[in-house]
């Protein structure tokens, strides 16, 4: 899932500016499961706008609302109303809800209450890990389902680096060797063999490097391919 962290009330309060009706939007996927952007989270939010703002002595009309999900147009529908009667809209989603919301209401100011920091998984309550890179190029087959290109510092695809000590990354002894993890897993499955063969350079046009992205599946629009 998308991990992101709440920006601090005084960064947010500076985004906002001298808008008088401001409406937080939070998300109720990704963001509400790490506990950084749901129905919970805006009204807290909401809440400490409407507080902070009146002892600054510009007392701001702070009001929210939680979609399902704010990446797709038809939740965004839902709330259209209230993101035009507002100043400002302050999205509590990732980075792509905040470009959804402009995107869908381009009358609307649109800024961000969260930074959007990886995708991963929760590892235990509270800790949250980063597992995938999105590098559009999937070789979790070749190294037992554990991401070198994430987990490895150096995103090496041919074995560790000489750098580790006990099975853990030379930047931080708290950070476990990805290429240690690979081979411990590739051993216990009887699958060596697998690594003995040399991984070409990546192939990093399927990246962000080649520019923004864009899947079409053909088989699911509803228009034709002229269209």
């Amino acid at each position: 899932m998308i991990i992101a962290e709440q920006k601090s009330l005084e960064e947010i309060k500076r985004l906002i500016g001298k808008a008088e009706n401001v409406l937080v939007v939070g998300c109720g996927t990704c963001v509400t499961v790490c506990f950084a952007g749901g129905a919970r989270e805006a009204a807290i939010l909401s809440a400490a706008l409407r507080m902070s703002t009146k002892l600054d002595g510009d007392g701001k009309n702070v009001t929210d609302v939680t979609v399902q999900r704010q990446c797709e147009w038809e939740y965004l529908d839902q709330i259209a109303d209230r993101v035009a009667d507002a100043d400002l809209v302050l999205s509590l989603g990732c980075g792509i809800g905040v470009q959804a919301i402009a995107e869908h209401f381009p009358k609307a100011w649109v800024v961000p209450g969260l930074n959007t920091s990886f995708l991963g998984i929760p590892t235990e309550q509270g800790v949250w890990d980063e597992r995938c890179a999105a590098c559009g190029d999937c070789i979790l087959g070749l190294t037992g389902g554990i991401c070198p290109i994430a987990r490895c510092s150096k995103s090496l695809l041919n074995g560790p680096c000489g750098g580790s000590e006990a099975g853990h990354c030379e930047i931080d002894p708290n950070v476990p060797c990805a290429w240690q993890l690979i081979y411990d897993r590739m051993s216990a499955m009887g699958k060596l063999d697998l690594l003995l063969e040399i991984q070409p350079p990546k192939n990093w046009r399927a990246a962000r490097d080649g520019g923004p992205r864009r899947i079409i599946r053909q088989d699911l629009r509803l228009t034709s391919e002229e269209d």
